[in-house]
């Protein structure tokens, strides 16, 4: 399977084995999903944007933003899985189309190279940092997110052409990634300084969100080697269970995300509404 060179292992085990009547479409379902979730939360963030303080509706439109830019790129991302494969009669299995697009998981990715630094940026307009510097903090937000997509862009080229660039750079993608979460925990800390009970629950809430969805991402990334070279996931069972996994992440690292900042605006939004009542 030379002759496919660095595409991502998708596009070998369909070419070699195929994929299976339910891998083929659990996979194409779960992509449709992904894509039709973002669709519904960006209706979600314009619907709600008036219910919180004007000083907190940025947070809502760049969850709008991203919103849109996530439908789109995924949207071509299941078309591209469904140009890719074709059905083969005989054998009951789907191949990969010698006449159509290889598979890439690169939408993704690209994608994410314009949502990451928005959906960091986003609750810089919700929380107050009572220590850090806000421009220094978005500085580094912008400078490691931008770096831990790129990085890991250029790594999953080398999945199954070279496993040791691919390990180095997704090694780099992790340094980056480290660096994001010790300043998402810096900001949260900050954040939770003098709010109510309520809101820092949220707070709490959106920290472990941000650690298990993000940590699914390497999770993903490694799919074809958590079992080892050629282990029991390169196959088509890793390739379900990476796209699934992708999709569960996306959707909590934007969805649920965004929708846990947005009551945590509301939150605050109540508490000066009361603050700046009449007596």
């Amino acid at each position: 399977m030379q002759q496919l060179g660095n595409s991502n292992f998708e596009n070998y085990i369909g070419a070699s084995e195929g994929f299976s009547e339910m891998a083929y479409q659990m996979t194409s379902h779960v992509l449709t999903l992904g894509y039709a979730v973002m669709l519904a939360g960006l209706l979600y963030f314009i619907l709600t944007i008036k219910k919180v303080d004007k000083r907190f509706q940025m947070s809502n439109i760049l969850s709008a933003v991203v919103m849109v830019s996530a439908f789109l790129l995924l949207y071509a991302q299941a078309g591209n899985w469904t140009s890719s494969f074709t059905f083969d009669i005989e054998l009951g299995r789907y191949f990969l189309d010698p006449d159509g697009d290889l598979f890439n998981n690169g939408y993704r990715y690209l994608n994410w190279l314009i949502d990451v630094p928005m959906l960091l940026f986003q609750i810089l307009f919700v929380v107050t940092l009572t220590k850090s510097k806000l421009s220094s903090i978005r500085n580094q937000f912008w400078f490691s997110g931008t770096m831990m997509i790129i990085t890991g862009y250029i790594g999953q080229f080398y999945e199954v052409s070279d496993i040791t660039w691919f390990l180095i750079w997704g090694a780099i993608s992790t340094v980056f990634f480290f660096h994001i979460l010790y300043l998402m925990k810096k900001v949260i800390n900050e954040g939770k300084e003098g709010i109510s009970t309520k809101g820092q629950k949220i707070l709490s809430n959106i920290w472990i969100l941000f650690l298990i969805s993000w940590f699914l991402y390497p999770g993903a990334y490694l799919m074809p080697y958590l079992g080892g070279i050629d282990g029991f996931l390169y196959n088509e069972s890793g390739v379900v269970g990476r796209q699934i996994t992708y999709t569960i992440a996306d959707v909590c690292s934007k969805v649920i995300y965004g929708v846990l900042l947005g009551n945590l605006a509301m939150t605050l939004s109540t508490k000066n509404k009361n603050e700046h009542k009449p007596a």
